[in-house]
């Protein structure tokens, strides 16, 4: 059964713009260490952390007005073989848990100047 879902769409030049503004101190507050590793290992940083914004805003768009969520208590990970998922932390596991979420799924996407996601919450 779906709980709720969500959809975010970004520039990623915004990403680009607020990193050069505001530095570490804009992404410590919205990623976790391991997303900025993973993001700054790539060619081009910007469209990964701008992706997991947009999955990060895509989640909280799927649970609704319920509970406030951190942002660094949604990580975007992805397997072995790339695909990307949520690992949830802190309040947002407790969210999950109380309302007996079992499945989260995203999906992102970009093309040039845009990244999407798309979060399904499963019960």
């Amino acid at each position: 059964m779906i709980y709720g879902i969500g959809i975010d769409l970004i520039k990623i030049r915004r990403m680009k713009e607020a990193v050069d503004k505001w530095g570490k101190k804009f992404l410590d507050k919205i990623f976790t260490e391991d997303e900025i590793a993973y993001c700054y290992e790539k060619k081009e940083p910007y469209l990964s952390l701008a992706v997991r914004f947009a999955a990060k805003e895509a989640l909280i768009k799927a649970i609704g007005s319920e509970v406030f969520v951190p942002l660094t208590d949604i990580e975007i990970v992805n397997n072995k073989n790339g695909r990307p998922s949520i690992s949830a932390k802190g309040k947002l596991e407790k969210f999950f848990k109380s309302r007996s979420i079992k499945n989260c799924h995203l999906s992102l996407s970009h093309e040039k100047e845009f990244g999407i996601a798309h979060v399904v919450l499963e019960k």
